[in-house]
């Protein structure tokens, strides 16, 4: 039994009143119909007032913390000061400086809201921590600074993240070897005690000179917990089970119909496959998945991994998988030609694309072929005359099917205002020996969007299944943005002549107002402006077990079921679907199956952040060591991003620099609400044209710096004039 849950259920009710500890002790013996000892039930309770989930009122009674004014969430420090926030369910708090109590980036703290007589209350979201639960950070990359000689030798670490604002004392016996300018992973041993107190820590592992890319490349690694290695017993599992023979007993034989995958020239491991047939009304469109459920058992070795990765990671170079290679590139992956056990997903559409129904089954199918997106781009752009048309010339009855069907789904998208962002790709190119020769813009085709427009059809089929049958699952939600943050992105639209009226309401703002918007951009031609100050202004879809619409893609039912051989929430999906069929959850154990998806999406989310994060650095690392041959050279960029510290400037290939605010000269003064640095009739903004040079580039801190071309007129690349302020801001809304 756990008591410290019990407690907590029943001081969070809504109908709970504040009790005196022994009320309440005599409550839950009732409540649960257990002889709870009294010791038992005070070591529960002392556990969770330390944690802040309960509080002692002035009466000495039992209530939440909640109640009391106390939150608990994870704080996220800036990048540039002392200042950060915390995020409380899905809710943002601003925390001033001053007010941090020593706490660092991603600390779980409790905090209480500032009162109205402090200086920095404004709107109401401001607070102050009160405690720091628990340390989130254990190890840190960075690099070592030493200083003095002999038995008075000490060193300093430089924490790689500029989030982690720690000052790290490291004792001479404590180096590990480490000299001035290593790279090294640090353990911390003690955490100050006061806002301005050092941290003491330990070299585990030297990484190497800070400016190498070995070295960087390990510290992402192991700044993320990215593990790269499985452990053995993990891998005698996956040899195992891959050994096992394809059965089609109990499974709907799928072997006969033309089914085929389509996926990057790169790909190994390939976890969807597709089908078509038309009806007398419409469509039925299959999605087969890999069953990686069928191998992988839940809390199996090879679960414990999975659910700890949470997700593949993919690098320029490589991918770090969720699974072991014999079962994500070989026994799972639907390879050409072989039997492989797969959950089928058909779908019946009608002619304008509505899902009627899904129908959801264990099955055994054989690809046909393993599709290529470049081939079939090709195809389409030169028909017969394409010299991959021979290879697919079994298929193109149902691959123009395909085409026929994903039309629709998209005519259909567009017509619910579906949010198309435009998000730009890099693909880099490395040499035999692993450095960066050439990086170019990701294209993305005709094909690339049926896949994509296919299985989210899938996904929300199965979610909208698995919704009406009142069955859990881990939905992939996405919340209603905050009305002010949307107002200033429409701000700062305008002032780009992008048509914001579509935002001209005081009632909720919908999907198809925003894609109204974007539409304006594309004719304006800053699309790609406005899409990235947009996503920065939308919520995080994230994962949960609560169902919630989609704001972005404006569906109400949503989940990943497509990709369980690198996503664990989709396997979690697959575990349900299949007790469902099998009449496996029934009344007494669905509870287990809730439990089930609440973990599943809160580790997702947490594992999701942490590889995105990953993903970003490594491309980061590697355009830095692109941009260290550009030295000197002169670029035409585009200004993505402005601060009070500057402005980042992106290349036509994607790489981005730093402008500094010292490097433009005195007096220039940061617009936050616009987005723009000026000084007098003199701006920089988002979207403007100017040319720069490459200064110098940081491999360790991963930032490679511009300075401006004089000489040369910088222009916007929609001439708007410079904003007033409105009139209605405050100055401390101008500043914050």
């Amino acid at each position: 039994m756990d008591l410290q849950k019990i407690i907590l259920d029943t001081v969070q009710d809504p109908d709970y009143s504040p009790l005196i500890p022994a009320h309440l002790l005599e409550e839950i013996r009732i409540s649960t119909n257990q002889a709870i000892e009294e010791k038992d039930f005070w070591r529960a309770l002392s556990s969770l007032e330390k944690s802040f989930d309960v509080a002692f009122t002035k009466k000495g009674k039992v209530s939440s913390s909640a109640n009391m004014g106390i939150f608990k969430g994870t704080f996220s420090a800036s990048s540039r000061g002392a200042f950060g926030f915390v995020t409380v369910d899905d809710k943002e708090f601003f925390i001033p400086p001053s007010f941090t109590k020593g706490a660092i980036y991603s600390d779980t703290v409790a905090i209480k809201r500032i009162d109205m007589s402090s200086k920095y209350y404004g709107k109401g979201n401001e607070a102050e921590i009160v405690a720091i639960v628990e340390r989130g950070i254990t190890t840190l990359t960075g690099v070592v600074t030493l200083y003095g000689r002999g038995d008075f030798r000490i060193a300093t670490l430089t924490p790689d993240n500029e989030r982690i604002h720690l000052k790290v004392t490291i004792p001479r016996n404590r180096l590990g070897g480490a000299q001035t300018g290593d790279k090294v992973l640090c353990r911390i041993t003690k955490y100050p005690e006061g806002q301005f107190d050092d941290a003491l820590g330990e070299v585990l592992l030297c990484l190497g000179g800070k400016d190498t890319l070995e070295a960087n490349y390990k510290g992402i690694l192991h700044s993320h917990g990215i593990a790269t290695v499985f452990p053995d017993q993990v891998l005698a599992q996956a040899e195992e089970v891959s050994q096992e023979k394809i059965s089609t007993q109990g499974r709907l034989d799928l072997r006969d119909k033309i089914i085929f995958t389509i996926d990057s020239y790169e790909a190994k491991d390939l976890d969807d496959a597709i089908s078509i047939e038309r009806t007398e009304n419409g469509y039925i469109l299959g999605v087969h998945i890999a069953d990686v459920s069928h191998y992988v058992t839940q809390n199996s070795p090879l679960d414990k991994e999975a659910i700890a990765r949470g997700t593949s990671v993919y690098f320029t170079d490589k991918v770090v998988p969720m699974l072991p290679k014999a079962l994500s590139n070989g026994i799972c992956s639907l390879n050409e030609g072989e039997d492989r056990l797969t959950l089928s997903a058909f779908m019946t559409l009608d002619s304008q694309g509505n899902i009627l129904s899904t129908q959801l089954a264990e099955s055994v199918i054989r690809s046909r072929v393993k599709g290529i997106y470049f081939e079939l781009n090709d195809i389409l752009e030169k028909s017969t005359e394409s010299e991959f048309y021979k290879k697919y010339e079994s298929l193109m009855t149902d691959f123009s099917l395909m085409l026929e069907l994903y039309n629709i789904l998209k005519k259909k998208s567009e017509k619910k205002g579906a949010m198309d962002l435009e998000s730009e790709e890099a693909k880099i190119t490395l040499d035999e020996k692993g450095h960066p020769i050439d990086i170019i813009k990701r294209e993305r085709g005709v094909t690339e969007r049926l896949i994509e427009q296919f299985m989210l059809c899938a996904n929300e089929g199965v979610a909208t299944f698995l919704h009406s049958a009142s069955i859990p699952c881990v939905y992939r939600v996405h919340d209603e943005p905050d009305r002010e943050k949307i107002d200033a992105f429409a701000l700062f639209a305008r002032n780009l002549g992008v048509d914001v009226s579509p935002l001209r309401t005081k009632n909720t703002v919908t999907p198809s107002q925003l894609s109204a918007v974007l539409e304006s951009a594309k004719e304006n031609e800053v699309s790609s402006i406005v899409s990235s100050v947009l996503l920065r202004s939308l919520m995080k879809a994230r994962y949960s077990s609560i169902h919630k619409s989609h704001f972005g893609l404006n569906t109400e039912c949503y989940c990943h079921f497509t990709s369980p051989i690198r996503r664990y929430p989709d396997l979690t999906v697959h575990r349900i679907v299949k007790a469902l069929l099998k009449g496996q959850i029934t009344d007494k154990n669905i509870g287990a199956y809730e439990r089930l998806a609440d973990l599943s999406a809160q580790l997702s989310t947490d594992n999701e952040i942490r590889a995105v994060s990953a993903e970003r650095e490594i491309e980061d690392l590697y355009m830095c060591v692109y941009m260290e041959d550009k030295i000197g050279e002169e670029l035409d960029c585009i200004i993505t991003s402005v601060n009070s510290f500057g402005f980042f400037a992106r290349t036509e290939n994607l790489c981005q620099g730093l402008v500094s605010i010292e490097s433009l000269g005195h007096g220039f003064i940061h617009d936050r609400d616009n987005h723009i640095l000026a000084r007098g009739k003199e701006a920089y903004r988002l979207g403007m044209s100017v040319k720069v040079r490459v200064k110098d580039v940081d491999i360790s801190l991963r930032q490679v710096n511009f300075e401006l071309v004089t000489g040369r007129k910088n222009r916007v690349v929609k001439s708007v004039d410079y904003p007033r302020k409105p009139k209605h801001q405050s100055k401390k809304h101008r500043r914050r």
